[in-house]
């Protein structure tokens, strides 16, 4: 488990160049799967359709593919179908044009990170309209290229890196229905709540003020992985909102909410380690899931954790 920040809310001063040691000690591991903390195309097709028990969430965490179903031809079910069938044949030597088809498969399918996989794997020259990509999709993916987020910069560039085909999104938003409809007064009590963490954010404020370096940046990853941090993650949020003792007893209800999200997190992670018994899996998401994810994890059969700052080191 990396435990990370998200990338886009760091300082000006970090650059996605300065990520060079972490890359370089996670490329030394050698894993063989690597999951996001992003949403597949499926769910997010599912909280569009079910936009009422989700109000804002599709708008919030997922990328529409209508330009890559206009280029394709295919929704998001076809495609993530297609996806999967272009693999299991994919053949040992894939031509450039597989590899355009393929990554204009998986934008249609709403995995942008996967789609970006298979454009870095691409010679310089082979990255270029045709099998599926329209100046459209190009374009797509050449913002996404630069954009500062943990799931192109970290899990997809080491993807092509280590010669992988494909990340997998780990992340799940159905659990957004226990709270999502509790209005203003749950919103004002969670930020009655999170005072507690005001100790905690301004020390990692400080860590990240000193960004600039490639140095800086390893030592910002190791603080994330350290026990203390995670600890410090619990008792600044989810454990001042057990404690919370409003009449609605909001702060409970959103350590539900927490811990389903958490547990479904997992459950994708286990799906996708079940698709290979024996390999290494690396999984980028948001430091504060880090703990919840090694505890659920530790009770999984077949289920070995390495400590992500011993591979840090």
């Amino acid at each position: 488990m990396l435990g990370s920040p998200h990338l886009s809310g760091l300082p000006p001063a970090f650059t996605p160049a300065s990520l060079a040691p972490v890359m370089d000690r996670l490329a030394a591991w050698k894993p063989g799967l690597i999951t996001i903390e992003a949403l597949s195309g499926a769910e997010c097709d599912h909280l569009k359709r079910y936009a009422a028990f989700y109000p804002g969430t599709f708008d919030d965490y997922c990328w529409d593919p209508a330009p890559a179903r206009k280029a394709t031809g295919l929704d998001v079910a076809q495609a993530t179908v297609e996806a999967r069938r272009l693999l299991a044949a994919w053949p040992t030597t894939p031509l450039p044009a597989d590899r355009r088809r393929l990554a204009a498969t998986f934008l249609a399918a709403g995995d942008r990170a996967s789609a970006l996989v298979q454009w870095l794997r691409l010679p310089e020259a082979e990255r270029h309209v045709g099998d599926g990509l329209d100046a459209a999709l190009v374009e797509t993916l050449r913002a996404t290229e630069g954009r500062r987020n943990e799931n192109y910069q970290i899990a997809a560039r080491l993807a092509a890196r280590l010669g992988l085909e494909r990340v997998y999104p780990a992340d799940d938003h159905t659990a957004d229905d226990v709270t999502a409809t509790l209005g203003m007064d749950f919103d004002k009590a969670m930020q009655r709540i999170w005072t507690a963490a005001a100790p905690r954010i301004a020390k990692l404020n400080a860590k990240e003020a000193g960004l600039g370096t490639p140095a800086a940046t390893l030592d910002l990853y190791r603080y994330y992985n350290l026990p203390a941090t995670m600890g410090d993650a619990f008792a600044s949020d989810f454990g001042a909102a057990l404690r919370d003792d409003s009449p609605a007893l909001y702060g409970r209800r959103y350590v539900g909410w927490w811990e389903v999200r958490n547990l479904r997190m997992v459950a994708n992670i286990r799906a996708v380690s079940a698709s290979q018994p024996g390999a290494r899996v690396l999984s980028v998401v948001g430091a504060s899931h880090k703990g919840y994810f090694e505890a659920y994890l530790a009770m999984m059969h077949e289920v070995r954790l390495v400590d992500a700052a011993a591979i840090l080191k």
